[in-house]
Formats: structure tokens, C-alpha cells, sequence
């Protein structure tokens, strides 16, 4: 059976013909890769705003903001990523029918539609805070940049996680409109965290790519890839606990944090790095773990209005 994360039924197929190549190349057929991008820039926002408690209308808004940049902007990265790689594409079981590596869609065509995903994340990032729009500007220097980084060395997945996580960087500062420790430790926890899953991930296609050269953690660690991810997974934790105790979460977020910690010692201990399939729903898993922590990250003020009341 032919590996490809291709989905060709539900959104996809209920748009117009002609529309479906786009919607493709925009990876709008595999929402884990958005929910990737947002979930740390909802850490971001949530974290300065010290939990629910301490949200307002702006937060909300900035968050309805980050879904639709997030959906916009990882369609973009899609389409440089994608025309970087239409060539490699073709040569990899699971992406060589993907539209420009198919030929579904032409150069040009997906230039247009990088213009049109672009400005539209520009109107979005100008909705934000100063120190927000200076690093989405300074991300698109890395989005531009990552698709050659499995040209050239062992560590993409590396680059991958500066450059996916300006969202966590994005998110408090559009919230709090300045950039401190705890956002700094947060980004360091979502960099550990995406090297973990983008290892998982990479083993889909590390086969493929031992034999056309092209480099990536998973080949790089090999039989030993399980033991690294579970130690970037150890220090992504360590780092998050850091950035909470520093912004002065309550109890009640660090007993939380148990149940996305059980979750990902499962996660790692049903991966089997030598199936495709199955490394492709452990990546996906990361959507649960991630939102698990923002539920904690949302209690991070809740023991304050709690204790008075029953006897702390």
C-alpha cells in the first residue's frame, strides 16, 4: 500500500475542482500542522495574560487572530517549502504526488498564491502589538530559509523549531506587547518539544531519504531516535515548568501538567520508529499533548481565586 499523507476526502473534496490543488498545497488536508503552529502561540497569549482569569476581550480577539495566521501563515510555509522541494518531492513515496512535484499546479501559479497568503498574514500581524509584528517579520528570514536546511545538515528538525515557534513568541508579545524570561523559556520548551515530534515525523520518509541525500535527525539518530525524543520531550517539560514558575503559576496548573506529561510517556511508548503509518499518528498526538498544556497554562491564576475559599 502506497504511503502518503494526502487526504483527498471531507474539506477537500467538497470544493470546486479547480480549487483542490491549491487547498492541497496549503496542506488544508492535514490541520495538524496549523494546530502545531497556533497551539504555542496560544500558550504565548494565555501565559501573559496569567491564565483565563486574567483574560479580556483583546486577548480573545488576538487569539481568533493567531488561528487564522496560523492557518494562513502554515499554508505559506507549505508553498516555499513545496517549491523548494518540487524536485526531491518526486522521489519520495509520500509527497510525489503533491501539486508541484505532480505538476497539478505550475510555479507561477503557487508564486500568486504566496503573494496572496503573505499579504493576508501581513493584514493580520498589523491587528497585533509593535513587538509582535517585529518578529513576524523577522520569522519569514527563517520560513524562507528552512526547506534548504535538509540540504546541508543532520539537524533541520533544529531550524524547524526556531522557526515554528516565533508563534510562542508572537503570542505573549501581541499580548503583553514585550518579550522577557518567561516568554524566552517558553520558546525553548516549544523548540525541544517540535525537535521531538519533527523526529517522529521525519521517520515516515527517512528510507527515501537515506537514498536521495537528503539529511534529518531521524537518520542521524537512528535505532537510537526513541532515547533522544524522549530526552528533548524531558527538557521541553523541564523548560515549560520553568517559564510557569517564573510567571508565578498556582498549584492548580502543576497538577494539571500531570495528565499532558502521562500522555506523552504513552505517546512515546507506543511509537514504533520503524512504521511510517504509525510514526505519522504519534506526530499527530502532539495536537492532544499540546492542548492538555494549555488547559494547565489557562488554570496558571486559578489557585489564587481558590485557596481563599477552601482554608489556604
Amino acid at each position: 500500500m502506497t504511503h502518503t499523507d494526502i487526504k483527498t476526502e471531507g474539506l477537500i473534496s467538497n470544493l470546486p475542482q479547480s480549487w483542490q490543488p491549491y487547498a492541497v498545497l496549503m496542506r488544508l488536508d492535514r490541520p495538524i500542522g496549523w494546530w502545531l503552529l497556533l497551539i504555542p502561540g496560544l500558550w504565548g497569549i494565555v501565559m501573559a495574560a496569567d491564565g483565563v482569569q486574567g483574560m479580556y476581550g483583546r486577548d480573545y480577539y488576538l487569539m481568533i487572530l493567531f488561528f487564522i495566521g496560523a492557518v494562513i501563515m502554515r499554508g505559506a510555509g507549505c508553498v516555499v517549502n513545496d517549491m523548494w522541494d518540487r524536485d526531491l518531492d518526486k522521489e519520495v513515496e509520500r509527497t510525489r504526488s503533491r501539486p508541484l512535484a505532480s505538476g497539478a499546479i505550475s510555479m507561477f501559479e503557487a508564486s500568486m498564491l504566496l503573494f496572496f497568503l503573505l499579504f493576508t498574514g501581513f493584514i493580520i500581524l498589523v491587528q497585533t502589538s509593535g513587538t509582535a509584528i517585529w518578529l513576524g517579520v523577522l520569522s519569514l528570514v527563517f520560513i524562507a530559509s528552512y526547506p534548504y536546511m535538509k540540504r546541508v545538515t543532520w539537524w533541520p528538525q533544529a531550524f524547524l523549531g526556531i522557526t515554528f515557534n516565533f508563534s510562542a513568541l508572537m503570542g505573549f508579545a501581541a499580548a503583553a506587547d514585550r518579550i522577557g524570561i518567561e516568554p524566552l523559556l517558553l520558546y525553548a520548551s516549544c523548540f525541544f518539544w517540535t525537535l521531538g515530534y519533527d523526529t517522529i515525523y521525519a521517520h515516515q520518509d527517512k528510507k527515501d531519504d537515506a537514498l536521495i541525500g537528503i539529511k534529518s535527525t531521524a537518520l542521524l539518530f537512528g535505532e537510537r531516535s526513541l532515547f533522544w525524543v524522549s530526552l528533548f520531550y524531558v527538557v521541553s517539560f523541564v523548560l515549560l515548568c520553568a517559564a510557569l514558575l517564573y510567571g508565578g503559576a498556582g498549584y492548580v496548573t502543576y497538577g494539571l501538567l500531570v495528565i499532558p506529561a502521562l500522555y506523552a510517556l504513552n505517546m512515546l511508548r507506543e511509537w514504533d520508529i520503524d512504521d511510517p503509518e504509525n510514526s505519522l499518528q504519534t506526530f499527530k498526538k502532539n495536537k492532544i499533548y499540546g492542548l492538555f498544556v494549555l488547559v494547565a497554562i489557562s488554570a496558571h491564576s486559578l489557585w489564587d481565586v481558590l485557596s481563599p475559599h477552601i482554608g489556604f
